[in-house]
């Protein structure tokens, strides 16, 4: 699809490259996003130019400025610094977009077709019990990322590592066949996961006291890791149910998983074997006591982790040994490889790809590493019980949200209406409260940011799209083609030329990895539309072609937010 935003800064790019040709100049035109809107809509820095030229590069903006030649697309230009910045034509930008969008509806925002596959790898959580909030951020990052990369035209599948042969595993394996469920502590919630959990956490403790118990459960791990078909057999039975507790709690929050990817997969099929032997045979291999080792240090690692060890004295294998295997294999399955994983995971990554670059892989993951999410009470531990799981914060967003529906829409709504709407608002709380924070920076979740209907927040935006259905449903007139050019008001041109920009936005997050930019544009097009809604009657605006525009205009920001919010995983209401 050619889009009028992708069209103004191609004829952007092609003006410069003239200006900079005359001046007999050469650099990559790289252009950027200006901070504020007041500085315009793309901006050229000439940073690059100033060293091979030897001018500051304040001077060559003077010189580059002075040269350009003004086109239909390009409204003004303007010398910040060392900055070009590029002022958009709005009025041919409104005109050219507003139909396309109606046009297109679900389709505008979507890339040009890749013919690559991507795998996102997200969440590979042990299956020992449910998630939990710590956690939170890895399913809602892999699922928005593999949205975006949808979008912008690739084919994409979602993988779940699992760990069906570590310890974790091998101590619930244990204690559901071991101990008493009368020892174990009941759960509030039916699901399997919070069912199966007591046992680990009661397993786990006995272990830490009882060597005998816990040479036992060392035997389990040794058997699945030689790739033992009944001991992997007796582990699969205990995982499985709490999986599939996994697999509905993520159901909840509207994520899907395309494919579980077991690492005993790569025991079987010798895929270890050969990551052992090719890794044995480097150069930066060592023995110590038996056990093989990488040298990490040629490769940046310093202190107390130089050495990767890959390989037991007793000939079982490493988790991280078995990891590159799957990385491996994602080598054959497809063209882009992403891994969400948390910001603890750092060295066992770093130790992946030195090995898959020893091994020789031609491709490496992306790796796209996230701080953990806590709650004001504090921090939280799995193995020790003293956890918030996931379904609880599920659950408490979904009654709070409960709440402020029944204070603003009691009296007119039937009690499942407003249970409706509190689960869309609750769950879209959650995921853009996640999601709106760069995933390197830490999270502490506080309910009165995740449920403001007032700021940069998921209801605040739902609302936006909810109002847009209310004005359209008050409109009784079938609408036809409409005249852009009578919308002149600020507040018109303002929101169109951002409802414009979506194109750009998506290209931005996925090829910077950037979810959260999503969330911020959604916020954008959201606050924009409510300043139009103030400053420009519709439904009463008397004159019609203006009328008709405006309504073009109010339908193409609900197609855009209904969209945008779709790519963060949350559902647009037509009611709030």
């Amino acid at each position: 699809m050619q889009y009028p935003v992708y069209e103004a800064r191609n004829e952007v790019v092609s003006i410069l490259k003239k200006a900079l040709s005359k001046l007999k100049y050469e650099t990559d035109i790289k252009l950027e996003k200006p901070p504020e809107e007041k500085m315009g809509d793309f901006a050229f820095p000439c940073f690059s130019i100033a060293k091979t030229a030897k001018k500051s590069p304040n001077l060559i903006a003077d010189e580059v400025i002075r040269t350009i030649e003004k086109t239909s697309w390009v409204e003004k230009i303007e010398k910040n610094g060392a900055y070009i910045n590029f002022f958009i034509n709005q009025k041919k930008t409104a005109s050219e977009t507003l139909e396309l969008i109606i046009k297109n509806k679900e389709k505008y925002g979507f890339l040009d077709q890749k013919n690559k596959k991507v795998i996102v790898e997200h969440t590979s959580a042990n299956p020992n019990g449910p998630l939990h909030v710590g956690r939170a951020r890895n399913p809602i990052i892999g699922d928005t990322i593999a949205r975006i990369y949808k979008t912008a035209g690739y084919n994409v599948e979602t993988q779940f590592y699992l760990d069906d042969m570590g310890k974790q595993v091998a101590i619930l394996a244990w204690g559901l066949n071991n101990l008493d469920p009368k020892q174990i502590p009941q759960s509030d919630y039916e699901k399997t996961d919070h069912q199966k959990v007591g046992f680990y956490q009661k397993a786990n403790e006995i272990m830490e006291k009882d060597e005998k118990i816990a040479e036992e459960i060392n035997e389990i791990i040794r058997k699945s890791e030689k790739g033992d078909t009944e001991t992997l057999k007796l582990i699969h039975t205990a995982y499985k149910p709490v999986l599939e507790g996994i697999k509905q709690s993520m159901k909840r929050i509207n994520i899907t998983i395309d494919r579980f990817i077991p690492e005993s997969t790569f025991v079987k099929d010798k895929t270890v074997d050969t990551v052992v032997e090719k890794l044995k045979k480097s150069d930066y291999c060592g023995v110590e006591d038996g056990a093989y080792y990488i040298d990490m240090e040629p490769f940046g690692v310093q202190g107390r982790n130089t050495k990767f060890f890959f390989l037991r004295k007793d000939g079982t294998t490493l988790y991280a040994t078995r990891d590159i295997a799957y990385h491996l294999w994602k080598n054959k399955q497809a063209d882009v490889l992403i891994n969400i994983l948390g910001e603890d995971h750092k060295l066992e990554s770093k130790q992946v790809e030195v090995a898959l670059k020893i091994i020789g892989a031609k491709k490496l993951p992306t790796v796209i590493f996230y701080s953990f999410v806590s709650l004001p009470e504090g921090k939280m531990s799995t193995r020790r019980g003293r956890v918030v799981y996931l379904d609880e914060l599920i659950d408490e967003c979904i009654k709070r949200a409960y709440v402020e529906v029944k204070k603003r829409r009691g009296k007119e709504l039937s009690e499942e209406k407003m249970r409706q709407i509190a689960e869309k608002i609750g769950i879209g709380a959650l995921r853009y409260n996640i999601i709106k924070v760069q995933p390197e920076k830490g999270i502490t979740f506080k309910w009165e940011e995740a449920l403001n209907f007032d700021g940069n927040s998921s209801p605040f935006i739902q609302y936006a799209h909810a109002r847009a259905c209310s004005i359209l449903s008050k409109n009784k007139e079938k609408i036809s083609r409409p005249d852009a050019s009578v919308l002149n008001h600020t507040s018109e041109l303002n929101l169109v030329k951002k409802l414009a920009e979506l194109p750009l936005v998506v290209e931005e997050a996925y090829t910077g990895f950037k979810p959260h930019i999503i969330a911020s544009y959604l916020f954008s097009v959201a606050s924009l539309f409510n300043q139009f809604y103030r400053d420009c009657p519709v439904i009463h605006e008397k004159n019609q072609e203006l009328r008709k525009a405006r309504l073009s205009l109010v339908d193409a920001t609900r197609i855009i937010l209904k969209n945008g919010l779709n790519l963060l995983g949350i559902v647009a209401p037509e009611e709030m």
